[in-house]
């Protein structure tokens, strides 16, 4: 005699309102990126409606999302408000589930270090009813307990698009990219996005003038980016330490051309001393390019086991870790892009559902 299978439970499919206002200009292109990919692949999973939620053209922001955005709880009858960032909706009925991306001032950087931004990862916190953070290292920073020990702290790592391949596309050149952004046609470093100070940009320079003082290969460093009152500061630096002839700045690189430049690329210099996450330096491991990061940091976290770990603030450090990431490019092409292959965002997407259906 067979005894009859239990049936499966399925969690049931609930309305979940998401703040998609960080998909505005005024934040940061990777946190922009963060929203966007998220939610298309939460709606492609199909397995929660995902009902997106964002202020009018002209509507001041603040009073959109504490005097509008709660009301939409109970008029669309949503389980409760998502946001992709520390501020959220705090009347109304409904759950709250915060993000929180970093918390800089712990690291001696100010920018997103204001009295808000503390207040809502100290006492936002506390009225959420779940908080996720990227990585362990900003859990850590937070110092909340995770859902593992009974607490409300989540970790969801985000994702890495697909067109960030170790191959290009088939029909597609990445060479025809060199003369479009001015690149050289010997090794070159990238450090993207490094127009501002928490990027570090400085710490990348003297590591590049400690290579120059001992005689060997210097590469071409290229800084993209707005330009920028921080990266005036730094290009002083750099004709300081003699470096002028070294370094390019291309400016800001196409969004669809931006794994192309990482592939053409000999290694990717991530040595911010605040990041949350650490895109750039994702991206550049799905790429096959090795990448240069501050040690014990969130891009160490992200970029994996093969990521040259140095201390940007010992030159020598940084000399070492970049000489050494480039001459392993061609070794490690293959094995770190496979290491980049779990960060999908369907895996983000798959670890919010699981965050709601905790809650509910």
């Amino acid at each position: 005699m067979t005894t009859a299978a239990a049936p499966l439970r399925y969690a049931p499919a609930v309305r979940i309102g998401f703040d998609a206002s960080a998909m505005s200009p005024d934040h940061p292109p990777g946190v922009r990126r963060v929203v966007e990919r998220s939610l298309a692949a939460l709606e492609a999973r199909g397995k929660h409606e995902v009902v997106r939620l964002a202020p009018p053209s002209g509507v001041d922001l603040r009073t959109w999302r504490h005097k509008q955005l709660a009301g939409e709880v109970q008029s669309q009858g949503l389980v409760g408000l998502h946001s992709f960032v520390s501020a959220f909706a705090r009347g109304g009925p409904g759950k709250r589930v915060q993000t929180i991306h970093e918390v800089p001032w712990k690291h001696g950087v100010t920018e997103n270090a204001g009295w808000k931004h503390r207040y809502w990862a100290r006492f936002g916190a506390r009225r959420a009813d779940a908080v996720i953070t990227p990585t362990a290292f900003v859990a850590r920073d937070l110092g909340l307990r995770t859902a593992q020990e009974g607490g409300k702290l989540f970790v969801v790592p985000w994702g890495v698009d697909e067109r960030f391949t170790e191959e290009p596309p088939l029909g597609e050149v990445d060479e025809v990219l060199l003369e479009r952004y001015r690149l050289p046609e010997g090794a070159f470093v990238l450090a993207l996005g490094a127009v501002r100070a928490k990027k570090n940009l400085a710490g990348v320079l003297h590591g590049l003038a400690r290579l120059k003082e001992r005689g060997g290969p210097v590469p071409q460093l290229i800084v993209t980016g707005d330009d920028t009152p921080d990266l005036r500061r730094d290009l002083g630096l750099a004709q300081k330490l003699g470096l002028t002839r070294y370094v390019s700045t291309p400016g800001h690189i196409e969004d669809e051309h931006l794994p192309g430049v990482l592939r053409l690329a000999a290694a990717v210099v991530v040595l911010s001393r605040s990041e949350g996450f650490g895109l750039p330096a994702l991206e550049a491991v799905a790429c096959g390019t090795p990448v240069v990061v501050s040690a014990n940091s969130a891009q160490a976290e992200v970029a994996g086991p093969d990521a040259f770990q140095v201390d940007p603030t010992d030159p020598p450090s940084v000399a070492d870790g970049l000489r050494a990431a480039i001459e392993a490019r061609e070794d490690l092409r293959y094995v770190i892009a496979a290491h980049a292959r779990a960060f999908t965002w369907d895996r983000t997407a798959a670890a919010i559902e699981r965050v709601w259906e905790s809650l509910a």
